[in-house]
């Protein structure tokens, strides 16, 4: 008991821990956990901002010396910026006009020190390309922590929207044998030992001679395995029993691009509706995106004033619009329309000016739909057949010539989301997949979806990180994910 009465009032194994997003005037001591930002020491009082994560703003932490023990004046001589402290003190409104509340200390103590010449996010602005390098310290920075609190904020409220209109959340694997884009970008998985070639089992022909090929089926799955590029052909099999899914995971594709717009792992949020037919999705995708960036702007403006300022001027203006203004609806026939007549104006302004039907659209081509002619999100539906992927439906209107697919452009992004009705009749499927050169064998299972109670189905995919550029006005798509993967560089 005596032992109990001489321990100090102010440890922290008593003090209740507040995050600084939280704080607000306490009566009581509280304790704050972060990692310093700044320090500054005058004669009577040192000032510490530290930051928590929970905020861009942090708190600042107030010392005054004739309220402090010589072991906490000690601690607040090993102070360095990053070095990490647990200070406890009152929170109370503060006297400056940068923030509303500061905590004025009365003990500190260094719980990991930080050699401020060798630290490497010194009190300065780095630029983006930089942090790339130190991605294991770049959330410590206003502009990576901002990214990543809203996009942790894009999450929760796409799970939010989904789960509240009584969509099922699937997890489907990220190991496929089936390539659902059609384009053969994909990662090989493998346990076979490719260092020790002459060890490598290869195939043979019906003569017993060797064709020059691995035999992937002594590999582990038993065939050729790779990394999945979407989750939607295993989300088409839930749909078709459970109704409305959707799933929200990794996928990867091995694209040789160096663009501000790619990366080899990204993750894609892909519902699927049964019952349902392309105006389902499309509304479907507004609906769920409206309310997605809605929650943002309410729960990180903070954040979002911080892109608006040192990023994008008009960023939460836009967001706003995308949230109140209706989805424009175009035909891809009528935006190419729109295209060559804005072209024909001065080509020299376009570093694509062939546009024909049938023409991939490219960046600038969907910016400026979005930006300029429509001045808003635009869905644009019913591509031709032939730069589409195999599994959407063809239009019967034009004899095949179009499939019932759409994708959304929004400013400042270009496309943010593609979907489709997908293809429910089996004879069409087989015809489509031998004209491509897939094999049926390869999606039985798929077909089978076809075969047993089929039905009009529709789905969509989100490019998660993309939505992340566009929601914080960050231009490479490298800088709206925690560990960036592109050719050349799998770094952390």
């Amino acid at each position: 008991a005596a032992a109990a009465a001489a321990a100090p009032a102010s440890t922290t194994a008593t003090v209740r821990r507040v995050k600084t997003a939280d704080a607000s005037v306490s009566e009581e001591p509280v304790s704050v956990k972060g990692w310093v930002r700044t320090v500054r020491k005058q004669k009577t009082l040192a000032f510490v901002e530290v930051n928590d994560g929970s905020s861009l703003s942090g708190i600042q932490c107030v010392m005054t010396f004739d309220d402090i023990d010589e072991e906490t004046k000690k601690e607040i001589n090993k102070l360095t910026t990053g070095c990490a402290v647990d200070v406890v003190g009152k929170i109370v409104e503060s006297q400056g006009g940068k923030q509303a509340f500061e905590l004025q200390g009365t003990s500190l103590r260094v719980v990991g020190a930080c050699p401020g010449e060798a630290y490497p996010l010194a009190k300065k602005r780095h630029t983006l390309e930089y942090l790339r390098t130190i991605a294991h310290l770049r959330p410590r920075t206003n502009t990576l922590a901002a990214v990543s609190r809203v996009r942790s904020a894009l999450a929760g409220a796409i799970h939010s929207f989904f789960q509240s209109s009584g969509f099922v959340y699937v997890q489907t694997p990220l190991i496929t044998a089936s390539d659902c884009e059609g384009a053969g970008e994909m990662f090989r998985v493998t346990t076979l030992d490719l260092d020790d070639v002459p060890s490598l089992p290869m195939a043979k022909d019906q003569d017993g001679e060797e064709t020059g090929a691995v035999d992937y089926g002594e590999d582990f799955f038993g065939k050729p395995s790779f990394l999945t590029v979407s989750g939607q052909l295993g989300g088409e099999t839930h749909a078709c029993a459970l109704g409305d899914i959707y799933t929200f995971g990794p996928t990867f594709r091995a694209e040789n691009s160096q663009t501000t717009r790619h990366l080899a792992e990204f993750n894609m949020v892909e519902p699927e509706m049964a019952f349902a037919d392309l105006k389902s999705a499309m509304d479907n995708a507004e609906n769920m995106l409206k309310y997605v960036v809605k929650d943002a702007l309410d729960k990180c403006d903070e954040d979002l004033t911080f892109f608006t300022k040192f990023y994008q001027k008009d960023l939460k203006d836009r967001l706003s619009k995308l949230v109140n203004k209706p989805f424009a609806r175009v035909s891809y026939r009528e935006a190419i329309e729109y295209l060559q007549e804005e072209i024909a104006k001065d080509p020299s302004k376009w570093q694509f000016p062939e546009v024909e039907f049938g023409t991939d659209l490219a960046t600038e081509h969907e910016r400026w739909l979005a930006e300029s002619k429509f001045k808003s999100c635009v869905f644009v539906y019913n591509y031709p057949k032939k730069i589409k992927a195999f599994y959407m439906r063809d239009n019967d209107e034009d004899g095949g010539e179009t499939v019932n697919a759409m994708d959304l452009l929004v400013p400042g992004v270009g496309e943010l989301v593609g979907g489709s009705q997908r293809e429910e009749r089996l004879d069409v499927l087989e015809a489509k997949m031998t004209e491509l050169d897939l094999n049926p064998e390869d999606y039985w299972w798929y077909l089978d979806l076809r075969r047993f109670g089929s039905v009009p189905h529709a789905g969509y995919g989100l490019g998660f990180e993309r939505l992340v550029c566009y929601a914080t006005g960050i231009e490479n798509i490298r800088d709206a994910i925690a560990f960036p993967r592109y050719p050349g560089n799998a770094e952390f």
